[in-house]
């Protein structure tokens, strides 16, 4: 089988940065570009961070494409640096890119990409959604051209991680994810509900390090301040890896549990701004317009992570 093809729109961040390990790690998928956007830090660093990775991992003929420094509506209020350090990627100091973006801004690139093969790319959102939406604004054939969508993003029967009802992708830019979720577009939507059953833990990082390779050290160096969040805020050894288990929607779909559900999201300016609320009860009388997964093998992804981790480390190692 021709492993499936991909786009992701991403503001790396450190699980983003691990997502493109995976993908790269995976012969399952075919990574073809990295869009970026704002969210976990500016767009300037999340495209600087996004050539930077691709060039530790000998992947600099993969696109990049610069996109939207600002959400819809909501004013920047939001900061990722406790969580993912000043550059967006943790202590991992990875050297100044030579490479560069492409020319295009990233909702074009989206929508040549989209309009060029229709039904072939699907599209991996793992930050706010503000080039989707405005690609879809933008070009009416997009949504249709687009084979689907695997989100990262939401939470629908546990609580928020930015505020007590809503995720941080979907808060950064809520009117955004509303068009996206009633776009017509095929969803698959991995919220926190899952993410947070996906813990990497500090003695899976010593075994990833028993490699010596730029790789685990890559991983060890990215993921610290992010494991010190998590310890302090959170009060948990390890960290989720909340944008990698996007990935197993393609390469081990078996670990999850998903219901078809409608799904829309509160753009109000209220105390519960961002949250993803699913109708159960079906009260709304609305179709579904979207798979989502609210159980995981959690333990199973982690160990799944690690065994590609292991192999991508001794493919570069020192």
């Amino acid at each position: 089988m021709s492993p499936t093809r991909i786009i992701i729109d991403t503001d790396p961040g450190v699980d983003d940065a691990l997502t493109f390990l995976l993908a790269l790690a995976s012969p399952e998928i075919k990574l073809e570009a990295l869009t970026t956007v704002h969210g976990n830090t500016n767009v300037e660093n999340t495209t600087r961070n996004a050539l930077a990775v691709l060039e530790l991992l000998n992947a600099s003929h993969i696109s990049v494409a610069k996109g939207t420094a600002l959400s819809l509506h909501m004013p920047v209020h939001i900061s990722g640096d406790a969580v993912h350090g000043l550059s967006g990627i943790g202590n991992s100091n990875l050297p100044e890119p030579k490479s560069k973006p492409v020319d295009l801004h990233a909702i074009d690139y989206l929508i040549e990409r989209a309009l060029a093969e229709p039904g072939e790319i699907t599209l991996f959102p793992i930050g706010p959604m503000t080039n989707v939406a405005l690609a879809i604004r933008k070009e009416p054939r997009f949504a249709k051209a687009v084979k689907e969508l695997v989100i990262m993003g939401g939470a629908i029967r546990s609580g928020g991680n930015i505020t007590p009802a809503a995720e941080f992708n979907i808060h950064a830019d809520p009117h955004a994810a509303h068009i996206v979720f009633h776009s017509g577009i095929p969803i698959t939507l991995i919220p926190l509900d899952v993410t947070y059953k996906c813990l990497l833990l500090p003695e899976d990082v010593e075994r990833l390090n028993k490699i010596s390779s730029p790789i685990s050290r890559f991983v060890r160096d990215a993921i610290s301040i992010y494991m010190d969040f998590y310890k302090q805020y959170e009060g948990f050894k390890g960290c989720a890896l909340h944008d990698p288990l996007t990935l197993a929607v393609i390469i081990a779909p078996e670990l999850f549990t998903f219901e078809n559900h409608y799904v829309d999201v509160d753009t109000s300016s209220g105390i519960s701004t961002g949250k993803t609320l699913a109708d159960f009860m079906k009260v709304s009388k609305k179709p579904a317009n979207m798979k989502v997964a609210l159980d995981v093998r959690g333990r199973d992804f982690v160990e799944l992570f690690l065994e590609r981790m292991e192999t991508l480390s001794r493919s570069i190692s020192d």
